[in-house]
């Protein structure tokens, strides 16, 4: 299928979401609001991947949000309609909310590959990724400060359960650029790489390594790290040995150590298609 701001690619299990609108800065038009969530979903769903991969061309990982998408309604300054036009304006900002959610909510791992600016909205973007990698390039700036508004598609819920609080609160309240060698200080990224090149090379081998294991493991892992974030400690354990008690699967770990004996890759089935 055919997206206006990516490109969508799944080889040797990976699905790699490329933006591919370099001369805008990869900024988000109203078309990649609805896109993106389409594209994650249909591969979560369809299972043939076992990691996203979501990279960009150009200087910039993505400028945030696209200035049509201010203009395309809810901000019209219609005094005599303000509450009525409030509460419509409510659900383009909860749809717009869903876009990143999305990513958190796959079945697979989801990766970013940061090079140049990851700015407003690509912060959200960021943050609902599974892990984060930049280039010695890359920064990160909560924008919307700066333009005169409150971040609201997912900055504030998932920023401070990433990093110390302290910095979420300097980041969202002066806007200002945070360096890629600051960001993986304060744990916002795992690594940094020197350049977009070696962004790229480095997370796609982190994604073949996570491809090489048990898609059913694989996912569980990533269901009980979004359980665990949101729950106690005794309600998550509880969580987990449900889990395993339903989907612990014998033949995956008796292959894991077979192929380990035999020293050859092991061979894991997939993900079972699901349907909406």
């Amino acid at each position: 299928m055919n997206y206006a701001c990516f490109t969508v690619e799944i080889a040797d299990h990976i699905a790699h979401i490329r933006f591919n609108r370099p001369d805008k800065a990869n900024s988000m038009t109203p078309e990649f609001w609805a896109e993106l969530p389409q594209a994650v979903d249909r591969i979560s769903n369809d299972g043939e991947a076992r990691v996203i991969v979501i990279s960009s061309e150009g200087k910039h990982f993505t400028a945030g949000m696209d200035i049509s998408v201010f203009m395309s309604g809810g901000l019209d300054g219609d005094a005599t309609n303000a509450h009525v036009s409030a509460e419509a304006f409510r659900y383009k900002i909860k749809a717009l909310q869903e876009t990143f959610s999305a990513l958190e909510r796959a079945r697979q791992p989801v990766l970013a590959a940061i090079q140049g600016g990851a700015i407003g909205a690509g912060v959200d973007l960021a943050t609902a990724c599974d892990c984060r990698y930049a280039s010695a390039d890359a920064f990160f700036a909560v924008q919307e400060t700066a333009i005169g508004m409150t971040a609201d598609v997912g900055t504030f819920p998932r920023l401070v359960k990433l990093i110390p609080e302290g910095w979420a609160r300097q980041m969202a309240y002066t806007g200002e650029r945070f360096p890629a060698e600051k960001a993986m200080q304060i744990g916002l990224v795992n690594e940094v790489f020197e350049t977009p090149e070696a962004l790229l090379e480095g997370v796609m081998a982190i994604a073949r390594k996570i491809a090489a294991h048990s898609p059913l493991a694989v996912t569980g892992c990533k269901a009980m790290a979004n359980y665990s974030r949101d729950h106690s400690t005794a309600d998550t354990l509880d969580y987990i040995s449900v889990w395993n008690a339903a989907m612990l699967r014998p033949d995956d770990i008796k292959e894991a150590y077979i192929a380990k004996g035999e020293k050859r890759a092991p061979v894991f089935d997939g993900l079972k298609p699901v349907s909406k």
